[in-house]
């Protein structure tokens, strides 16, 4: 009789030993996702407080240089094509990388000319910018720090069986979207 048990309770035993493994594999992996989907979020709200932030920027701006418009327009186009696409489309994120540019732009405009900053309103809203700017890098560079853990995961054995099994896929991390990103953008706001 104690040889027919053990021969039950080991496979049972196995099997379950087995299946205890796969679901720690497999919540593993809905923890690391739902930390790259939190670190995803996060890089959302940002770059919807600079979206909610430039039409402000903008406007006062604008009051304080008038004769400047490409900036403006290269800002209002990219909202425009931000605001009309799908997030995470590849139309939302050329918008996302417009915006960029544009508020480089723009950033470089109040540093070269300050007689900009003498406009108090003006001064506190790119100070704003700059602040949501910063919140931005540094959420993106949280983001790719998470999902580069979360890639290693997904790649290493035994947990790469399970995310094959259960359809995790690697993550794209944030890079740079075109060369000009890494060229500083010059503003000439004399006569054209």
């Amino acid at each position: 009789m104690n040889k027919k048990l053990l021969y039950i309770v080991i496979p049972v035993l196995a099997i379950v030993f087995i299946a205890m493994g796969a679901i720690g594999q497999y919540n593993g992996l809905v923890d690391s996702y739902a930390e790259v989907e939190n670190a995803q979020s996060n890089v959302d709200t940002q770059l919807q407080r600079r979206y909610d932030l430039i039409p402000n920027v903008v406007s006062s701006v604008k009051g304080a240089m008038e004769h400047e418009t490409e900036v403006f327009t290269a800002i209002a186009d990219a909202r425009a094509k931000i605001g009309s696409s799908k997030q995470g489309s590849a139309e939302y994120k050329e918008g996302q990388s417009q915006l960029d540019s544009a508020v480089s732009r723009l950033l470089v405009l109040t540093e070269n000319y300050p007689q900009l900053n003498s406009n108090q309103q003006v001064s506190d809203l790119i100070t704003e910018l700059e602040g949501t700017e910063n919140r931005l890098l540094v959420a993106r560079k949280d983001f790719n720090t998470i999902a580069t853990a979360y890639n290693k995961k997904i790649k290493r054995f035994p947990t790469s069986i399970y995310a094959g099994i259960f359809g995790y896929e690697k993550v794209d991390l944030f890079q740079a979207t075109s060369d000009a990103a890494t060229t500083v953008p010059s503003v000439n706001l004399g006569d054209k």
